[in-house]
C-alpha cells in the first residue's frame, strides 16, 4: 500500500510528534488547528502507514553506554549485505549506506573500550568487510534527539527498566496500557514515568525517514580544526547541522547535515569549510538509511 502524501497539517504534526512523541491529542490539536478526533486520525495513520515510529530513547548514559564510536567500512563486493549485517549487532545504533570510498557508515555505542575493541573484531569478521576506520567521540556536541549532558542519577529498578522497554516498543502507549503491562496502577505507572523523563533517563520522539521533514539529502562530514575560531558548539549551531561530536582520530569533529536540496546541503559544508580554524573537510552522502534505533534496554 501507498502512502497518503503529506499535507502541511501533516508536517506539522510531525514536527510536533518529533519534540514530544506523548504529546497529548489536545495539544497536538491546538498545534496544527484541527480538531482532536482530525488529530487523532492522523497520527494513528502516521504510524500505521510507518510513516514514523514513535519510541522512547534511553539516554546511553543511563545502562552505561558511554563509549560511542563513528565507523567508515570498506567492503569487498556489494555494500548492502555488510551494512544489513551491521545493523543487526545491537550496538549498531546507526547504519547509512553512502557515497564514497567507504559505502557503509554507523555509530556504535558501549560499555567500554574494552567493549568497543571486541565489537569493531566481530565487524572486521563480517562477510565483505575490508577495512574498518574508527573514530571514537569525546563529547556529543548536538544531538537531535537527546540533551549533550548525562541525565540525573537515578536508580533504576526492574519496574523502570519494564517501563522503558514497553514505552520503546509503543512511545503513545497509554498509561492504562503501561500499567497493566508492568503490573502497577495506572497512577503509579504515570508518576514512574513521568519522573524518569524529568530526570532526562528517557524521552519519547518520533523517528521518521529525513526526507518526510524536507531533509531528503543528509552528508556526513569529519573535519580537522586547530585552537582558533568558535568552539564545537558554535562551530556546529547552524539548524542545518543535525548531530555533531568532538572525536579523536581522523577528525576532530564527526557530524551529519540535512537539508531540502543538494544546494542546501552544499552551502552548510562550504560555510563550515569557510569557518576560522577549520583547515580541512571531509564529506559523503548518505544514499539510504539502514537503521536507526536507540533501544538501549536489552528487551
Amino acid at each position: 500500500m501507498n502512502p497518503v502524501p503529506l499535507d502541511s497539517k501533516d508536517l506539522a504534526l510531525v514536527h510536533l510528534l518529533q519534540q514530544d512523541g506523548r504529546a497529548s491529542y489536545e495539544a497536538l490539536a491546538a498545534g496544527i488547528g484541527l480538531s482532536r478526533a482530525a488529530t487523532r486520525t492522523r497520527v494513528l495513520r502516521l504510524v500505521e502507514e510507518e510513516i514514523v515510529r514513535i519510541t522512547g530513547i534511553v539516554h546511553p548514559a543511563v545502562l552505561g553506554r558511554t563509549v560511542c564510536a563513528h565507523v567508515a567500512v570498506a567492503v569487498d563486493g556489494p555494500a548492502a549485505p555488510t551494512a544489513h549485517a551491521l545493523a543487526a549487532l545491537p550496538e549498531a545504533v546507526f547504519v547509512t549506506l553512502a557515497a564514497g570510498r567507504r559505502p557503509v557508515m554507523a555509530e556504535l555505542r558501549t560499555e567500554s573500550f574494552d567493549a568497543l575493541g571486541a565489537l569493531l573484531a566481530r565487524l572486521s569478521r563480517l562477510p565483505g568487510v575490508r577495512a574498518v576506520d574508527t573514530t571514537p567521540y569525546t563529547a556529543v556536541v548536538k544531538d537531535p534527539y537527546l540533551p549533550t549532558e548525562p541525565p540525573d542519577a537515578v536508580g533504576l529498578d526492574e519496574t523502570d527498566h519494564a517501563i522503558l522497554r514497553a514505552l520503546q516498543s509503543d512511545g503513545r502507549m497509554s498509561y492504562a496500557v503501561l500499567a497493566e503491562r508492568v503490573g502497577m496502577s495506572p497512577a503509579a505507572a504515570r508518576a514512574r514515568s513521568l519522573r524518569l523523563l524529568e530526570a532526562g533517563v528517557f524521552r519519547v520522539a518520533a523517528l521518521t525517514r529525513p526526507g518526510v521533514v524536507g531533509l531528503g539529502h543528509l552528508a556526513g562530514f569529519a573535519l580537522r580544526r586547530d585552537g582558533a575560531g568558535p568552539g564545537a558548539r558554535e562551530l556546529v549551531a547552524a539548524d542545518a547541522v543535525q548531530f555533531a561530536a568532538e572525536c579523536v582520530g581522523r577528525a576532530d569533529v564527526i557530524g551529519t547535515v540535512g537539508g531540502a536540496t543538494l544546494d542546501a546541503v552544499l552551502s552548510v559544508l562550504e560555510e563550515l569549510r569557510a569557518t576560522e580554524g577549520v583547515h580541512s573537510l571531509e564529506s559523503w552522502f548518505h544514499l539510504e538509511l539502514v537503521q536507526e534505533r536507540y533501544d538501549s534496554v536489552p528487551r
